[in-house]
């Protein structure tokens, strides 16, 4: 029979049975943090990069997309770069993070955005840069069950930034 201790009034609090939130929160974080654990596989003949390899240079490619994106909305909207500067600077330390974006990665080049391509209304830009951010931070979280252990936490951490970003450039986070 369990201890309880006895409330102020005198009655007897009965024992909570079952894991309390705390621990079911901690459980399901470390086991997103464990899926990444473990490396995927790799080719040992040295041809091509490993899948971790790969998925960093992807992410440090995309990094350095979205700090255009940031560039060009600041280029269009100079009204909002003083909103905007300490999230480009967030994205610059997570591209830097991710390391130097290869200079050719196989893929079609998306091509910089520029002023140009910035819609002309705030709302808008920051909607679309908002919308660019989720994309990203889905596609982190993605690829992080595909990297090894150290590497997987640094691609929740900056998916988390992403989703904050996305928060904070949108109207809920105004």
């Amino acid at each position: 029979m369990p201890f309880t201790m006895p409330s102020r009034t005198g009655r007897t609090r009965p024992p909570i049975a079952g894991p309390r939130r705390r621990t079911l929160l901690a459980t399901a974080a470390g086991t997103v943090l464990l899926a990444g654990c473990t490396d995927s596989g790799s080719d040992t003949s040295g041809k091509r990069p490993r899948a971790s390899e790969q998925a960093r240079a992807r992410a440090a490619q995309d990094s350095a997309e979205l700090l255009n994106r940031y560039d060009a909305v600041i280029a269009a909207h100079p009204g909002l770069a003083g909103r905007l500067r300490p999230l480009r600077a967030e994205v610059a330390e997570h591209a830097k993070a991710f390391g130097d974006p290869p200079k050719a990665s196989g893929r079609a080049p998306s091509g910089s955005p520029s002023a140009a391509d910035v819609p002309a209304d705030e709302q808008q830009a920051l909607a679309q840069l908002a919308s660019a951010e989720r994309q990203l931070a889905d596609g982190r979280r993605t690829a992080l069950l595909d990297v090894p252990g150290e590497q997987a936490r640094l691609f929740a951490s900056v998916a988390a930034a992403g989703d904050a970003h996305a928060y904070l450039l949108s109207e809920a986070g105004r």
